[in-house]
């Protein structure tokens, strides 16, 4: 397993550690719902320098980027970000992203999935036949998460940077804890505002930045948060985790993910006239959020059934969502019954358990 540059701090905190996308990495510290609440209602951070970051550079960075992702990168200017996926040959997705443009038409970072790393770096440098300079920076790139209503407030003494008038899905190079050159960004994937920093793993900047945050957080009671709090938060947004609830056999149309499928642009990407006529003809199955009306957790892959106990899908995600005391989960169903408020059930040892398909996010 690979380690973090923060193992010895999530260590001294007595965090339980466990296998992650082959990094070794904090599940929790405090407890999950206590973590959750700390970020739902004032600021925890996390750990997520497990994820990949490429930089593509060059003239021709902008149309490799185009060929290769479902969004339309541009439409960026510096200092915006996007989310966007890298659709397959098979209307599937190789992975989902975020794409930072550094420079118009010439550099642009790209973050990846953890686990999808070697496979995201293959799967674009096989489109890569103009020459364009892709750098893979993820082994020493640090990237933190203070995620919160009061991240920004907290984290503002430490920065040049007006993070409080920091757009969604935009960022900006600063300094930060006496760091120079640090891309504080947010987009986050709690729903619950905050920041994303990206800097250099040298010189003991990750020390530095880790105990400079805990310590302008203090008065706000900032929380050390793991990967079980990351799920929970994401999940009461509705927002996709790779893996579970989209992967190479699921469509970003029938994950819901139209919005960032940009069939009309000029560019071919992979797919592009499977996803065209698959809009056309329509979907089979769609990715819908549910609420349990019965006692029950859903777990991945639990069958998802009708009254008369035929299988209509499958769950993806679920939990009990600390917000909002109930449980709740995501899963794909066949169109007819994807409809809001439409009853299905859990399968739970071999159990219908009631269910209803609901609005995302979750409330």
């Amino acid at each position: 397993m690979k380690n973090t540059p923060f193992l010895d701090k999530h260590l001294a905190l007595g965090a339980k550690m466990a296998e992650f996308a082959g990094y070794n990495m904090p599940i929790s510290y405090t407890g999950i719902n206590d973590e959750h609440f700390a970020v739902r209602n004032s600021v925890g951070v996390f750990d997520v320098s497990h994820m990949g970051e490429f930089i593509l550079k060059g003239p021709d960075a902008l149309d490799l980027i185009q060929r290769v992702t479902s969004n339309d990168a541009s439409k960026l200017v510096a200092g915006q970000a996007q989310y966007s996926c890298l659709p397959n040959n098979n209307a599937g997705i190789v992975d989902d992203l975020i794409v930072y443009c550094l420079k118009p038409n010439e550099t642009y970072l790209l973050v990846v999935n953890a686990s999808n790393i070697e496979k995201d770096w293959n799967w674009i440098a096989g489109f890569n036949d103009k020459g364009v300079q892709m750098e893979n920076i993820s082994d020493q790139t640090c990237l933190v998460a203070i995620q919160g209503p009061n991240a920004c407030k907290v984290m503002e003494p430490l920065t040049p940077a007006d993070l409080q008038k920091l757009k969604y899905y935009t960022f900006e190079k600063n300094s930060f804890a006496g760091v120079e050159n640090v891309l504080i960004s947010a987009t986050g994937y709690t729903g619950a505002g905050g920041i994303e920093i990206y800097f250099e793993n040298k010189d003991g900047n990750a020390e530095k930045i880790w105990d400079a945050i805990f310590e302008a957080g203090k008065a706000a009671n900032i929380k050390a948060c793991g990967l079980g709090a990351r799920d929970t938060l994401r999940l009461e947004m509705g927002y996709c985790l790779y893996g579970n609830d989209i992967d190479d056999q699921t469509s970003p149309l029938e994950a819901g993910l139209g919005w960032i499928t940009k069939l009309k642009k000029e560019a071919d990407f992979p797919s592009k006239a499977a996803l065209v006529a698959q809009k056309a003809t329509g979907i089979t199955k769609k990715l819908v959020g549910f609420e349990m009306l019965e006692r029950g957790i859903p777990r991945h892959h639990y069958k998802i059934v009708d009254s008369e106990g035929n299988e209509i899908g499958h769950v993806t995600s679920g939990t009990q969502s600390p917000s909002l005391g109930k449980a709740i989960g995501l899963g794909y169903v066949n169109v007819p019954h994807a409809g809001l408020d439409k009853e299905i059930f859990i399968s739970i040892r071999d159990k219908g358990i009631k269910a209803k398909v609901v609005k995302t996010p979750f409330e």
